[in-house]
């Protein structure tokens, strides 16, 4: 199939902004232009449907003998096939938490049992702290150590190198994150995760970031247990959590005496986000919806190839745009590197807190500041407190408002040179 029959079979971008409701705001009269998917994408109208039919019509507690609970039974099951086809598990694999940071921390404290004095848990200094501050709460608490991978600051990327050197036989844990949410970078985990399991070490992949922009194949990839957040990609906020079944089964998961001992179940505690997990079902489904295919796999398979080229093509203008703007200094990897549209800058003489501030009520453009919880990539950059400016571009996004968001950067740095 080429790239231009591809395109034709999944929706223009036009025909996808009319499914978002929020894309009709208006800020100072003019309609808003979000960038701040990377921390939280708009919601189309399917997905607050199903949330809002699972409140009107169907809201109860699971496993029980009436209709509205059999259909939460019924709900909570097709969810879970809807997201095994997005991860690539199966749906006995898939659970779902409160979000990424609670489920990786319940999955820490239960691998934590296994650890003792001497063994080892290898980090990233790339990554968000929700896959490294679960690990060294219980590398702590056993007596373990944690050894973090430095990041290569001018590359924006993991140091490979260093990671080989770190990984041993007393690691028995690996997390690694897929893409990094500060700089957009997208990591090449194949040769980490073969090398961490050739020392018999347990990993968990981080796919926050990654889960939008890529579709993902945790059984492919071979990784034990994966997360990520359907906020993330056009869902609501909750979190999900792929978790290889045989492993689960005998996992020592902190659990109440009644909860199921089944996969995927025995990751869940109490009541779950039914309506939450309505919508994002409903999200994988809006993705699957762009393209054309026999099944919702090779739909999502489509729709996420095309989009991807659309957010390298959108990605690339943002880039290149803001490179031309004196003042401005960009942070990760160019465009032809492997990387999500997330595109983070700081403009001289201009806090990042009030590039946002001025963007959004100046301009109708929404953008995310600081360090988006990996204070260490912003460390290691050089960075003080104020972080970075974060602008990451969502299938929604197009031409014309990178255009407008590089038009209005240029302004605020144009203030930021008079005001010296």
């Amino acid at each position: 199939m080429s790239t231009t029959e591809a395109v034709d079979e999944v929706l223009p971008v036009d025909a996808i902004r009319r499914q978002f409701p929020a894309l009709r705001r208006l800020e100072a009269g003019r309609p808003v232009a979000y960038f701040d998917g990377p921390g939280g994408t708009q919601v189309p109208g399917s997905v607050i449907g199903a949330v809002t039919d699972y409140m009107q019509a169907k809201n109860a507690n699971r496993h029980w003998h009436y209709p509205t609970s059999a259909a939460t039974d019924q709900l909570i099951d097709s969810a879970r096939h809807a997201l095994a086809d997005l991860l690539g598990g199966a749906p006995a694999e898939i659970a779902f938490g409160a979000n990424m940071t609670t489920l990786t921390f319940h999955v820490a404290r239960a691998l934590g049992r296994r650890l003792g004095e001497g063994d080892e848990i290898v980090v990233t200094e790339l990554d968000h702290l929700a896959n490294v501050d679960p690990w060294r709460a219980v590398a702590s608490e056993r007596g373990a150590a944690v050894r973090v991978v430095p990041m290569q600051p001018d590359q924006g990327t993991v140091d490979w190198g260093a990671f080989d050197a770190l990984v041993g036989p007393r690691t028995r844990i690996v997390a690694l994150g897929a893409a990094s949410n500060a700089l957009g970078t997208i990591s090449d985990l194949g040769p980490a995760l073969e090398l961490a399991r050739s020392v018999g070490a347990t990993t968990f992949v981080d796919a926050v970031h990654a889960a939008p922009h890529t579709l993902t194949d945790a059984r492919g990839m071979g990784c034990d247990f994966l997360v990520c957040s359907a906020y993330k990609f056009y869902g609501p906020h909750i979190g999900v959590l792929f978790g290889r079944e045989s492993l689960v089964r005998n996992l020592d998961v902190p659990k109440v005496a009644c909860q199921s001992d089944l996969p995927p179940e025995r990751l869940e505690t109490g009541t779950l986000n039914h309506e939450g997990i309505a919508g994002a079902a409903a999200a994988v489904d809006f993705l699957a919806s762009l393209a054309t295919g026999a099944t919702r796999r090779a739909r999502l398979a489509r729709a996420f190839a095309v989009l991807h080229e659309r957010g390298e093509a959108l990605g690339a203008r943002l880039w290149e745009g803001l490179t031309q703007i004196p003042g401005v200094r960009l942070y990760g990897p160019p465009p032809g590197q492997p990387r999500t549209p997330t595109v983070s800058f700081c403009v001289e003489n201009v806090p990042s807190s009030a590039v946002a501030r001025k963007l959004a009520y100046e301009e109708a453009i929404f953008v995310s500041h600081g360090h988006f919880y990996a204070p260490n990539v912003i460390e290691a950059l050089g960075l003080g407190a104020e972080g970075l400016v974060r602008a990451g571009c969502a299938c929604y996004t197009t031409r014309e408002e990178v255009d407008r968001l590089v038009a209005g950067v240029a302004r605020i740095a144009a203030g930021g040179r008079r005001g010296r």
